[in-house]
């Protein structure tokens, strides 16, 4: 009998050991992209409601234009007080965003968010903004000593992840994904889903493996459709994720990509109420209208295109070419109607609070021009880059992109961990003797 009390001590220290070693927690990875000048480009956020909000609350939280958060994800513009819309909660949104350098790397920082008295730094990183931000860079950003003493009404800067990579994949343009990892992800599912390879995935975001965890951000490129406007424009750089829209010019001009090809392909906006002309100079074209001529050598196609926005005119510019085919029609990314708020996943949660940093303003309903009736933060939809387009890259080396732990450059668990296995082996040495 004496002889049990040594089996049963190892087991209990086997079993701490193996509790130890289980419950430490794993810190998220997230690829970065080193910068050091002011350039910025068009970026994407995958965000997850985690509650019943409206499209004007959602926009509110990463103070951009609300029709912009719309026609990133193609939904239906045209429908009455459609910034009033509530969407379900646990629905997926891409996030339009500008992307800049800060700090040495790319990151969004125009996000605020005001506190409330329910509020901790991990309920606002984890519920809030679903994971694409830690409590320790809300704690680092906003210089907070003490994360357990939160102010209400306190305004806090989010530091969003994004990168540019040049705006290019491959030598092809192409707008990054910030991809928060859910449980059941794998990345071969992730590059399925955004018509993507596994292999150009692992370059991006510079892995020695395909394995990911839950919570890591990935970088996951997207085929956008180029601009060639003048770097005079106010709109110059913009790239347009397949499969989507944008609206610029003052929400004079719609902007599409897809679904037959990647070249741009804008119109007038429905939203428009007092633009500039837009018809082509020396023609009896708008912009948007293409005309096609059969010829024995193939044909020729004539277009009114869009030039950019520049001091308030819309630029247009005729275009001919001989092709050897005669294009289609032109197609349109497929439009969605805006979800309903119904749903049996519903949660009660409170919704955000607006930052005093960006008050609301007064926008225009599609339905109604003079009644101004929604939230929005610029004037434009479009968020612009500052760098010529397109800088490509060498070929397909992921030149500084570094995988980094989001919370913080050294993790203390390993080094616990470690201390606590020490310790046990020593313990269950002469025990087992």
């Amino acid at each position: 009998m004496p002889n049990q009390h040594p089996i049963w001590h190892c087991t209990f220290l086997m079993f701490l050991l193996y509790f130890i070693l289980n419950a430490a927690p794993v810190s998220c990875k997230s690829t970065i992209e080193p910068c050091s000048d002011s350039n910025s480009c068009n970026a994407l956020l995958g965000y997850t409601l985690y509650t019943e909000l409206k499209v004007s609350e959602v926009a509110s939280l990463f103070q951009i234009d609300p029709i912009a958060l719309l026609t990133a994800n193609a939904f239906d513009i045209t429908f009455s007080d459609v910034e009033h819309h509530i969407l379900p909660c646990k629905l997926f949104l891409k996030v339009p965003i500008t992307c800049s350098c800060a700090d040495g790397i790319r990151k969004s920082v125009s996000a605020h968010y005001r506190t409330r008295p329910s509020d901790t730094l991990s309920s606002i990183a984890d519920s809030v903004y679903g994971g694409l931000v830690s409590p320790d860079q809300l704690r680092e950003a906003n210089s907070i000593a003490d994360p357990l003493m939160l102010d209400v009404g306190h305004n806090l800067v989010v530091p969003l992840p994004c990168t540019c990579f040049n705006g290019s994949d491959n030598s092809l343009p192409s707008v990054y994904l910030s991809y928060v990892v859910k449980p059941m992800d794998t990345l071969a599912a992730i590059a399925a889903r955004y018509f993507t390879t596994l292999t150009d995935l692992m370059n991006v975001n510079d892995m020695g493996s395909a394995a990911i965890s839950d919570g890591d951000i990935l970088a996951v490129p997207i085929p956008a459709c180029a601009s060639k406007f003048p770097k005079y424009a106010t709109d110059f750089g913009l790239l347009v994720p397949n499969g989507s829209y944008t609206i610029t010019a003052s929400h004079c001009v719609q902007c599409s990509c897809g679904p037959q090809n990647l070249d741009l392909y804008c119109i007038p906006s429905s939203l428009a109420v007092s633009c500039s002309s837009m018809q082509c100079k020396r023609s009896n074209f708008t912009l948007g209208n293409v005309t096609v001529q059969k010829m024995s050598s193939g044909c020729n196609v004539t277009s009114c295109n869009y030039d950019g926005f520049v001091n308030g005119n819309i630029l247009t510019m005729m275009a001919s070419s001989l092709q050897p085919h005669c294009p289609d029609q032109q197609r349109f990314p497929p439009l969605r109607a805006t979800p309903s708020s119904r749903t049996s996943e519903s949660v009660v949660a409170f919704p955000p609070s607006l930052s005093p940093s960006q008050p609301p303003l007064l926008s225009q309903s599609p339905s109604s021009p003079s009644e101004g009736i929604g939230l929005i933060a610029p004037k434009s939809s479009v968020m612009p880059a500052t760098r010529s387009f397109p800088v490509f890259s060498p070929g397909n080396d992921p030149v500084g992109r570094i995988a980094s732990a989001a919370s913080s450059l050294v993790n203390p668990i390993p080094i616990l961990t470690s201390s606590f296995m020490l310790l046990l082996i020593t313990l269950m040495i002469p025990v087992a003797l």
